[in-house]
């Protein structure tokens, strides 16, 4: 409403300013009157500072509600993505996101801000001028509205187009974000294959398919140049001859044809700008859609209603009749077991067996097709995701760090947690004594994805944020896979030391580290297959003792 109130006093000033042309025109140079020519310069001024004013305040107000549309939609984007679940970042591209998040974002302060111009401006100083066209003269005014109906006809048709244009903008746009994220997330390979060339080559063709659309779209916006120009050419040169014969002729008031002309001429540039206005909010709109398509996607995964928390319990875990597929193949099929509390059960099995997407569904990252998991009797689906998520522990494989300080990244396994506790946590993970080498300690950053540490460092300090989280249930998914044999030595002590007394279940590809278990069940094509201690499980000659074989070569080291 601000904006609106500073450009209707833009308006009102630049209808003013063509209104007073007909006192100086008749009163200073025709009549000569010299009292009225102060008078007169003074209402120019006051006319020209309100507009300036304005015009400033109109600017800052419209700055301020562009930059909080753009920030407010990033808020609601990010917070949207963060909720879907892992099925979602599975098929959407890193590209494609973070494209939404900054092109798409911007397009809708684009947009408001070019339809509340255009209204609050534009269409206001439009109407004012043609107000002072009509009180000038009728006739004159019903000439300069003929151009309105061909170029309302023309725009519509450059229009249609543009947004055809500006959509395969978006998908290339996408693409160039997407072949920027692999380089640099995948540099390595891109240098030891030498793959340079390669991705050259795709990041021109990409870059080459935006130039080509912006320039199909400059092109199409220019457009309306040249078919406004012409069409207020015709207008212009038929109002000249109508007025000045009007004038000579007839003895019309001087003054007065003067002020139309002038109010004609101010107009023309909003109008042009109107003119345009469909077809650079076609191209905006594109944006604009494609953000609320993401905004208005359902979370398929979330906290049903009713859901409460876990209560507290022993941490018994239990999979009952449990079936999921990512695709057509079922990765897990009808897999029942429990996992007492208290115990180390592992987890073990060729690739593809499984055991990963039991952890998966554990943590709720997906929904099971069919079946129940279960803690403490609870149906994990009935359960608040944050109470969940809360009482589960993670060491992956593959450790992820964020771009923050050492202290940071342990951190985040309990926020709030103090220095000492923190530290406390960072010795158990035999992680204290590397961080305190590092140039800042516990302040020094890691690097992007944790870059600026070794396999085994990213890994201790992951172990070190889950012992901070001290959670009921402890999943471990080869948690010393990128560590050496001393310092796994190291972990698995302290390992040990964390799991007591917690419900731990172990994915372990080698199977050393898994002999001392409570229990260990062993998959195969999503089905549970073996299950029993180490000794059991090797006396039986089936598929555990098969794997041991390939993996100690010599059955009397495997056993």
């Amino acid at each position: 409403m601000l904006a609106f109130f500073f450009m209707g006093l833009v308006a009102t000033s630049t209808a003013a300013s063509a209104w007073i042309m007909k006192d100086v025109i008749n009163e200073v140079f025709i009549d000569r009157d010299k009292t009225k020519v102060y008078a007169i310069a003074l209402a120019v001024l006051v006319i020209f500072a309100v507009k300036g004013g304005a015009t400033y305040g109109q600017m800052i107000v419209m700055s301020r509600i562009g930059n909080n549309i753009v920030a407010s939609a990033q808020r609601r984007l990010f917070d949207r993505i963060t909720h879907q679940s892992l099925a979602f970042f599975d098929r959407m591209p890193l590209g494609d996101l973070g494209t939404r998040i900054s092109h798409n974002t911007n397009a809708a302060r684009a947009a408001l801000e070019m339809v509340i111009t255009s209204i609050g401006r534009d269409l206001l100083t439009v109407i004012g001028l043609i107000a002072v066209m009509v009180v000038q003269d009728p006739v004159m005014s019903l000439i300069a509205f003929v151009i309105m109906p061909p170029a309302i006809i023309a725009v519509s048709a450059l229009v249609r187009r543009v947004r055809r244009i500006a959509k395969s903008q978006f998908v290339s746009l996408s693409q160039i974000l997407s072949i920027m994220q692999e380089t640099a997330i995948g540099i390595r390979i891109v240098k030891a294959f030498s793959a340079e060339e390669w991705l050259r080559q795709r990041m021109n063709a990409a870059v080459d398919d935006v130039e080509r659309q912006a320039n199909k779209i400059a092109r199409l916006t220019a457009r309306t140049s040249p078919i406004m120009e012409t069409l207020g050419g015709f207008a212009i040169a038929g109002i000249i001859l109508y007025g000045g014969y009007s004038v000579i002729e007839m003895g019309r008031d001087p003054g007065g044809f003067f002020a139309f002309i002038t109010a004609l001429l101010l107009a023309y540039d909003p109008a042009k700008r109107l003119a345009r206005l469909n077809v650079n909010l076609g191209n905006s709109l594109v944006g604009v859609r494609l953000m609320y398509d993401l905004l208005d996607r359902p979370i398929v995964l979330g906290d049903k209603a009713g859901a409460h928390d876990l209560p507290k319990g022993p941490g018994e875990v239990s999979l009952k009749d449990v079936r999921f597929q990512y695709g057509e193949a079922p990765a897990l099929n009808g897999v029942s077991f429990t996992a007492r509390a208290g115990n180390v059960t592992a987890l073990v099995g060729p690739s593809g067996a499984g055991k990963s997407t039991i952890f998966s569904l554990l943590e709720r990252f997906y929904d099971v097709a069919s079946g129940r998991i279960e803690i403490d009797g609870n149906d994990i689906r009935d359960l608040t995701l944050a109470s969940l998520r809360g009482n589960l522990a993670l060491v992956s494989q593959d450790t992820f760090l964020f771009d923050l300080s050492v202290r940071e990244n342990i951190a985040l396994g309990r926020p709030g947690a103090s220095d000492a506790e923190i530290v406390e946590a960072a010795r158990a993970a035999n992680a204290h004594d590397f961080i305190m080498a590092m140039p800042e300690g516990y302040e020094t950053s890691v690097g992007e994805g944790g870059n600026r540490l070794s396999g085994g460092q990213r890994q201790r300090i992951a172990i070190a944020r889950a012992m901070l989280k001290d959670a009921r249930i402890l999943l471990l998914d080869e948690a010393t896979s990128a560590l050496d044999s001393e310092s796994e030595a190291k972990i698995q002590t302290a390992l040990e030391r964390l799991m007591q007394g917690r419900t731990t279940l172990v994915i372990a590809h080698r199977l050393s580290t898994v002999r001392d278990a409570n229990r260990i069940l062993v998959f195969d094509k999503g089905m549970l297959v073996e299950e029993g201690s180490h000794h059991e499980l090797f006396a039986r000659d089936g598929l555990y003792r098969r794997l041991c074989d390939l993996q100690f070569r010599e059955p009397d080291a495997a056993a």
